[in-house]
């Protein structure tokens, strides 16, 4: 029983429950479950999540923000270890203090810390303490631990960080020792609200451009954002960002890395009446980092097994009428891949067919050799005949998964393909169409809304979605 005492003392118990979130299990769990409900979905298309920007004020504030952060987390995911990292309200000192003394505690239960690793740190990086009273009466960890508890269930453990250095050299030092952890196995949480205090105007501005200057994914130029926010001397502006320490690390730990930072939701404390006036406001964003998916390629061997296959499979059905069934890959990798594809007939460089699928079952083998039929029966033109394919060129487009956006700035024409979805109707162009008719975005979106999924011209405005790349070559 002593022992048990003993090791009761060592855990960091909760220092705001009760104020900043509600103090009992039950009251915390409603809370909770409203927050989750309104929070924006995760998005299924997306790439693996690697980090997440939460803000950390009073859930009645900044809660609905929190939840559309933690919310982007794929359900039933399983990470090895939550890196839990904010900057120090109470103290300032070098470097970093780890918690290692135990567990946190939540009026939802203990959450495990790794105190192993926590300790491995310690004893390698002198830039890391094992300072407990940093982490004594430290809100924007403790904040941050129940929205994990009820999206993981407790199947989780954390590493504590209150960073307590106002240095960038030492941020990089720290996400430098770091890195090792830095993998697909593990989520960073990041702690931090937006803007302090500027009226709810200058708020809006202000933390919209810290967000895409976090977006970026460039570290100095976040720092030289902040300076500039600074230098403006808006009305009341205390600071652009009160977790920039945590929030600059993250940013040495991604700036080389194959991410991609989104932009999840936005609010200020002024949107929050009766709680909040907006002649002096705090900002909050929700912002997450992705792994971006490499790009596609293909071998020079695999482009001319699928050239040479998708001109059999045309050739065959134009002299006979019938579809065979799909020849069997003589190689391993991306044929056997379950990609989208369009395939492309030409004719004295005159489009005869254009048809492809956003596969998800189909192997690239088997839906190339489909697509390559269906194009020759391309309602929309005349189909090659027998006597023409001689004169044939074929063009293959490979397809990387669709990715579902929130605003079309995230759009890139030419490089982008757009896939248009409203109820039952749908619509596509490939990347290659803004190059060849040099539409504007807006006109693109219009086009193909109209064109091509049967809606509206205006009707992408309120539709879903989605974009992807294409590997396209020729024969």
């Amino acid at each position: 029983m002593m022992q048990e005492n003993w090791y009761k003392q060592k855990n960091r118990i909760p220092a705001f429950a009760g104020q900043f979130y509600p103090g009992t299990e039950q009251a915390l769990k409603n809370q909770l479950k409203q927050l989750f409900d309104s929070a924006k979905a995760t998005p299924g298309e997306r790439a693996p999540l690697r980090a997440i920007i939460a803000p950390h004020a009073g859930y009645v504030f900044s809660g609905q923000v929190a939840a559309s952060a933690f919310n982007q987390i794929p359900e039933n995911h399983i990470y090895q270890k939550i890196f839990i990292i904010g900057s120090s309200h109470q103290y300032h000192f070098n470097g970093a203090a780890v918690f290692n003394a135990g567990n946190y505690e939540t009026p939802l239960g203990d959450v495990r810390v790794d105190t192993d690793l926590a300790t491995s740190l310690v004893n390698a990086e002198n830039l890391f303490t094992p300072n407990s009273e940093a982490h004594e009466y430290e809100h924007s960890l403790e904040v941050q631990l129940p929205f994990l508890q009820y999206k993981l269930q407790h199947n989780f453990s954390i590493v504590p960080i209150v960073m307590g250095t106002h240095d960038p050299a030492e941020c990089k030092k720290i996400a430098e020792a770091l890195e090792p952890y830095f993998t697909p196995e593990n989520l960073f949480v990041i702690s931090s609200d937006f803007s302090h205090y500027p009226e709810y105007e200058d708020a809006v501005e202000v933390d919209l451009s810290t967000a895409n200057a976090i977006c970026s994914n460039d570290p100095e130029h976040l720092l030289a954002v902040i300076r500039e926010h600074r230098q403006k001397k808006i009305n009341h502006l205390a600071t652009s960002l009160c977790g920039w320490t945590s929030v600059l690390t993250l940013l040495y730990l991604t700036q080389k890395k194959n991410m991609e930072f989104k932009k999840i939701e936005y609010q200020n404390s002024g949107d929050k009446a009766p709680y909040g006036d907006r002649d002096r406001v705090v900002g909050y964003w929700a912002l997450a980092a992705f792994e971006k998916e490499m790009p596609l390629q293909l071998t020079k061997e695999e482009q001319k097994e699928l050239l040479e296959k998708a001109r059999n499979a045309i050739g065959q059905f134009v002299r006979t009428g019938k579809r065979e069934k799909p020849q069997a890959p003589r190689s391993q990798g991306a044929l056997q891949q379950p990609l989208g594809a369009f395939v492309s007939i030409y004719i004295n460089k005159k489009l005869r067919g254009c048809i492809g699928s956003f596969a998800k079952e189909n192997s690239l083998n088997d839906l190339v050799q489909q697509m390559a039929v269906s194009a020759a029966c391309d309602p929309r033109f005349h189909a090659p005949a027998p006597d023409e394919l001689d004169d044939m060129q074929i063009e293959i487009s490979v397809l990387s998964p669709l990715k579902k956006i929130d605003a079309i700035d995230e759009i890139k024409p030419g490089t982008h393909g757009i896939y248009i979805k409203k109820g039952f109707q749908s619509g596509t162009f490939l990347p290659q169409v803004a190059k060849k008719t040099g539409w504007s975005l807006e006109e693109l979106l219009g086009h193909c809304a109209r064109d091509k999924a049967g809606l509206d011209w205006n009707d992408w405005k309120d539709a879903e979605i989605f974009t992807y790349e294409a590997y396209v070559f020729q024969d």
